[in-house]
């Protein structure tokens, strides 16, 4: 057996254990009794830091050194793997076991106490946890960073958008940056010339959840290899071909369920497209949470607000809620789903604003990883830049720096990665229509299977064979750039779509 088929043994097994952490991490999230925090996150340590001890064995160096030195006889796919496999090995041994195990429990807790302070709207419930966690991602970073030669915010978030670096983010932001805001006004002055009517009711969760059943049936969601629940955020977990999805359903909003379901069933048809020769070995996994999370925005976002799913979806609005009027013809319902509103809800912001929740977020968390931030001051911080940035300073702490998650999962790094999957998606988006001219009217009647195919040939099936530029370049002929981005925004925003 060749040092390269010994590899792939290896990392078969990794596979599975990453899928029973997944797994494991869906149950905390929908199921699992609050109390029992302690007892998952032990169960979460000891399964981390099995794959860590996989990843930073002498046996597997050794095997990657030899595979790496007959690596001419491997074909192309083979080859990708092999790199892919040194890129997990070196993120591994960069950090001890001993920090791998800490980071589980710690993150476990917080994420238990994250909740319990979102219940209370007092962010001085998590903050001892999440300055301890703050500590123990600040150790990993100066040491992955050391070891993969890279700034210490750098070697974070290359785990979650392979190939970009801070100084291309901070670029990407600051062309953003000097185009939204004014962008953001004039699409409030054109707004005043038509507000949409407030649509009310009370929607039940069972009548919202038949809604996106049907919907995410439609577009491709397979049910027989996945499963949908309510929590109590929007989040996808598992692996292809056993893929969790959930939303959250608020009575008093129609939409908002529906739209957290598409957003993550474009995450989760990404997963399931990839390719299935491969998916159990690293050139097989998703190349990144940015492109997964531009394939989350694409749906929810571009398709899932644009004037062509409104007409396919009012008549399901009427058929599931039992509403009609004023409210619920497809013209307000248009404007309904894309007023623009300097709110202080990330998962809750426009297109035109979203950028801004992106970007303080992303400036907040290198300064937190620094330590030029202590994570007492993190509220008062994050209402002054809010204010700076979007011109609102946020109520509560619930509607400020307690309204996500990933810090108290110690992802740190992991922001950028949704402002530049929304730039990503709208490129896709621009060479998708070039090539399928008739997308628009299959939308209308209900059909996705021209938009999902060109993603399953462009995007899923090449796994993490690319680094995210050049995937984009392949997918769209032209490198990745803010220019389709801001040409959609102008044109629906000002233009009328």
């Amino acid at each position: 057996m060749t040092p390269y088929v010994q590899l792939e043994q290896e990392f078969r097994r990794l596979h599975a254990f990453r899928g029973a952490l997944a797994v494991l991490r869906w149950d905390a999230a929908v199921t699992m009794p609050r109390a029992s925090a302690d007892v998952r996150g032990d169960q979460l340590a000891a399964l981390e830091t099995e794959c860590h001890a996989l990843l930073s064995s002498p046996r597997l160096t050794r095997l990657i050194e030899r595979a790496e030195a007959s690596r001419q006889g491997l074909a192309d796919w083979q080859q990708a793997n092999l790199r892919e496999m040194r890129r997990e090995r070196d993120h591994a041994i960069a950090t001890p076991p001993s920090l791998v195990a800490r980071l589980a429990r710690e993150t476990a807790r917080a994420e238990a106490l994250w909740l319990d302070a979102r219940e209370r709207n007092d962010f001085s419930v998590l903050a001892p946890q999440l300055d301890e966690v703050v500590k123990l991602t600040r150790n990993r970073a100066a040491m992955l960073g050391q070891h993969l030669g890279l700034d210490p915010y750098d070697a974070l978030a290359d785990e979650f958008t392979p190939g970009l670096r801070s100084r291309e983010i901070t670029e990407l932001f600051a062309t953003l940056s000097r185009r939204l805001p004014t962008l953001v006004n004039e699409a409030l002055d054109r707004q005043l010339e038509g507000p949409a009517i407030t649509v009310e009711g009370r929607f039940t969760p069972a009548r919202q959840r038949a809604l996106c059943v049907e919907v995410m049936r439609a577009v491709g969601f397979p049910f027989d290899r996945g499963r949908f629940d309510e929590a109590g955020r929007a989040f996808t977990e598992g692996v292809p071909g056993d893929i969790r999805v959930t939303t959250r359903f608020d009575p008093r909003d129609p939409f908002s369920g529906l739209l957290g379901a598409l957003h993550e069933t474009g995450q989760a048809l990404y997963d399931l497209g990839l390719p299935k020769e491969w998916r159990d070995q690293p050139v097989g996994q998703d190349r990144g949470m940015a492109l997964e999370e531009s394939q989350s925005l694409l749906l929810e976002m571009i398709i899932g607000r644009s004037r062509e799913f409104v007409a396919y979806l009012r008549p399901l609005l009427l058929k599931h809620y039992g509403v009609d009027g004023p409210g619920w013809s497809e013209e307000n319902l248009y404007r309904r789903l894309n007023t623009v509103v300097r709110g202080p809800i990330r998962m809750d912001a426009d297109e035109l604003t979203y950028q801004a929740h992106i970007i303080v977020r992303y400036e907040l968390e290198q300064r937190l990883l620094s330590g030029e931030l202590p994570v007492r001051n993190l509220p008062e911080a994050w209402n002054e830049l809010m204010d700076r940035r979007l011109g609102i300073c946020p109520a509560s702490d619930n509607d400020g720096c307690l309204q996500d998650i990933h810090w108290a999962q110690g992802s740190f790094g992991y922001f950028p990665s949704y402002g530049i999957g929304a730039v990503v998606a709208a490129q896709l988006w621009e060479g998708l229509r070039e090539e399928q001219v008739g997308v628009s009217q299959e939308i209308i009647r209900g059909e996705f299977g021209s938009v999902i195919g060109w993603l399953r040939e462009n995007v899923h099936a090449l796994g993490a064979k690319m680094e995210v530029p050049d995937l984009v370049k392949h997918a769209t002929g032209k490198p990745l750039h803010a220019g389709p981005y801001l040409r959609y925004l102008e044109r629906k925003y000002l233009l009328d779509g």
